[in-house]
Parts: structure tokens; C-alpha cells; sequence
């Protein structure tokens, strides 16, 4: 059977994947050569990316699921590995270094998993119970929550603060639309609003009790998202000025103004921004916004659960990772390392989510089914 092709989600990728290239060429003024040409590197990572896509389409979803537990057990003992034998870059140990090849970061193919294995508990749960009582629904909390707390904690360890971020989300987006009572989530926020509050409490007035109970890295962590606020700090403030300074049509393509760090990364829309000005910005994240929108009529069509939930866990994750990534880029949030999808350089994140759009291009021609996954 001839394979329908889905243009509404396959364009804005094709065209996020030309601003990517483009922008990334631009930053290179401001990169270390001994990184190479990353634009380069980036159309390579982004021809490779389809290749999986064409893969993942032979294969269907359907194989995914029934190796879930296989693909989550195998992310988990990689990032076990990572804190044994991963490349320190940045006091972080997030990487393997493949000779010839470049870095592997397991973490950004952990996202995938945990919504595979989610998925799959939650269409479990939800074919098991008609009427889940409250006990029931305590336990499947129980155990999914420990599905994301293992890598969680492995990740965290690294330490990558800002994949363990993505973890949370996704967990939540996914439980939003699991079918579990809303008196669960009252809770959990209710909760998590009290560990907060006395995690803070520690922070603010009782420095040395923090500091050994959590350690001197989490303390410097936690200052490092309460000065932000301030706007003080080379790379966003350089940042901010190349952004404010570029005006209605930018400074002009590979024009950027001023120096910051991590300009193909974590800052890649400080460089488009400030190259093709408020006009470019607005195309940008309208592109984005027609993305995010395609996901959500996707995920109102009849279609299997398992779909729906993997949808769930899609859209939190590239939501949240577009608002933190442009919003600390402009100042309006903390400095935390997410970078902005299809858009910012990177191989393994880069390839994670040309996975995630083969997912999607499956659920769009699949039809309604009914599986049960163990």
C-alpha cells in the first residue's frame, strides 16, 4: 500500500531544518574552529535524521511498543555507563565520544523510551480497569513515577538538570490525559509545593544545613537560576543587546553583532533574532506554533491510545522546550541548558527527534486499532 504522506507536519520540519542550517552557518563566526564547520555537520546529522524517519516508517510504531522494555532497559544501563566511562566536557559527563564520529548523549534518546514505556502502562492500565479504584490508581502512579525516576536520578547524576526537567514533563503531560482523577494531581502539586517551599527555606536561610544535606553542586546549581534574574552574565547579556539591537529586518544574514557562548546551542535564536529581526522572529516561532498545532489535531483524531499518549508526551516536551529556551534567551526565564528543537546544533538530539517525526507520521495514516502491549 502506496504511503500517504502527511505535508502539514513533513514541511515546517523541512523549513526548520533550512533555518537550523543557516543560522548555525551564521554562528560559526563566534565558534571555535576546532569544532569544525557545524553547519556542515548539521545538514549531515539532518540527512541521516531522514534516513531513520524512512526507517521508522517500515517499521511502524507497532515495533516500538514491542520492544519498549528492551529500548528503556538499554537507555538506563547507557546512562549508568555514562558516569563510569562518558567524556567530562564542562564538569558533565553526558557524552560518549565515538572515534570519528563525535559525541553520543544517551539522555535525548531517553526521552523517546519514557514515552514508549508510559504509553504502553497507561493503555495497560486504562485496558485493565473500567473503574479503577483509588488504591488502583495509587499503584499505576507508583510505578510510572519509578519508570521516570530511574533515569531521572542517572541523568541527574551527570549531572544534566535540564533532560531531568524534560523527564518531569513529559511524565505529567502524559498523566494529564492517562484518565486518572484530577485529586491526584491536586496532591502532587500540593506536595511538590511543599518540598519546594522547604528546599527554598534551607536555600535562603539555612546555608551550611543545605549544603550538607544536598552537596555544594546543587547549592551552586540553585544560584545559578536565582541570579538570572538579575540579567547579569556575558552570555545573556550579550545576547540581549544582539537581540534588542537588531530591529525590524536583523542586522543582515551571518551579521551577528557581538560575542556570546554557546551561540549553535543553548543561544541559537539570540543568533537568528538578531540577524533577521523582529520580522524573522515572528516567521520563526510561527512556524513553530503551526508544528505545535498539527500535533494537537493529530492527537483529536480517532486513533489508538497509545498514540494519543505518545502525542501527550511529544507536544510537553517540545512546548516546554521552546518557551525555556527562547524565554531564557530573552531573560524571562532561568539559564538552563534545554536547547531549541530541530533548530540548535546537535547529532543525538537532532536524530531523537527525527525519530519522533517518524512516530508522527505514522500515527497520521494509521489506522484506528486496538493492541495490547506487555
Amino acid at each position: 500500500m502506496k504511503y500517504k504522506i502527511n505535508y502539514q507536519i513533513l514541511i515546517p520540519i523541512f523549513l526548520l531544518s533550512i533555518i537550523s542550517i543557516i543560522t548555525i552557518n551564521s554562528a560559526l563566526t563566534y565558534t571555535s574552529s576546532s569544532l569544525g564547520n557545524l553547519a556542515l555537520k548539521q545538514a549531515i546529522w539532518y540527512g541521516i535524521g531522514w534516513i531513520f524517519v524512512v526507517f521508522l516508517i517500515k517499521l511502524k510504531n507497532e515495533y516500538l511498543f514491542q520492544h519498549t522494555w528492551i529500548l528503556y532497559i538499554l537507555g538506563n544501563i547507557l546512562l549508568l555507563l555514562l558516569l563510569f566511562f562518558g567524556t567530562s566536557i564542562n564538569n558533565s559527563r553526558c557524552w560518549f565520544t565515538i572515534p570519528g564520529i563525535g559525541s553520543f548523549q544517551p539522555s535525548e534518546f531517553m526521552k523517546i523510551f519514557i514515552m514508549l514505556a508510559l504509553a504502553t502502562m497507561i493503555h495497560n492500565f486504562r485496558s485493565d480497569y473500567d473503574n479503577p479504584t483509588m488504591k488502583d490508581e495509587f499503584v499505576f502512579l507508583v510505578k510510572t513515577f519509578v519508570i521516570v525516576l530511574i533515569p531521572s536520578i542517572l541523568t541527574f547524576l551527570q549531572p544534566d538538570t535540564g533532560a531531568v526537567l524534560i523527564y518531569l514533563i513529559i511524565y505529567v503531560s502524559m498523566m494529564f490525559v492517562s484518565g486518572i482523577k484530577l485529586r491526584w494531581f491536586v496532591g502532587s502539586f500540593f506536595l511538590l509545593a511543599c518540598m519546594i517551599g522547604g528546599i527554598l527555606w534551607l536555600y535562603f536561610f539555612q546555608e551550611n544545613t543545605f549544603i550538607q544535606l544536598f552537596g555544594t553542586s546543587i547549592y551552586y546549581r540553585l544560584e545559578r537560576i536565582f541570579n538570572w534574574s538579575n540579567g547579569s552574565g556575558l552570555q545573556l547579556e550579550n545576547a540581549m543587546a544582539a537581540i534588542g539591537s537588531a530591529g525590524l529586518f536583523g542586522h543582515g544574514y551571518n551579521q551577528t553583532p557581538i560575542y556570546f557562548p554557546e551561540s549553535s546551542t543553548d543561544f541559537i535564536f539570540a543568533v537568528f533574532a538578531s540577524n533577521f529581526g523582529f520580522v524573522g522572529v515572528i516567521i520563526l516561532i510561527s512556524l513553530i506554533f503551526y508544528l505545535d498545532i498539527q500535533i494537537v489535531l493529530l492527537a483529536r483524531k480517532k486513533i489508538e491510545d497509545t498514540n494519543q499518549f505518545i502525542l501527550a508526551g511529544i507536544l510537553g516536551m517540545l512546548v516546554f522546550q521552546q518557551i525555556q529556551n527562547i524565554g531564557m534567551t530573552v531573560g524571562l526565564l532561568p539559564i538552563t541548558g534545554i536547547t531549541l528543537p530541530f533548530i540548535s546544533y546537535g547529532g543525538s538530539s537532532l536524530l531523537s527527534y527525527m525519530l519522533l517525526v517518524g512516530i508522527l507520521l505514522n500515527i497520521s495514516v494509521k489506522k484506528n486499532r486496538i493492541y495490547k502491549y506487555k
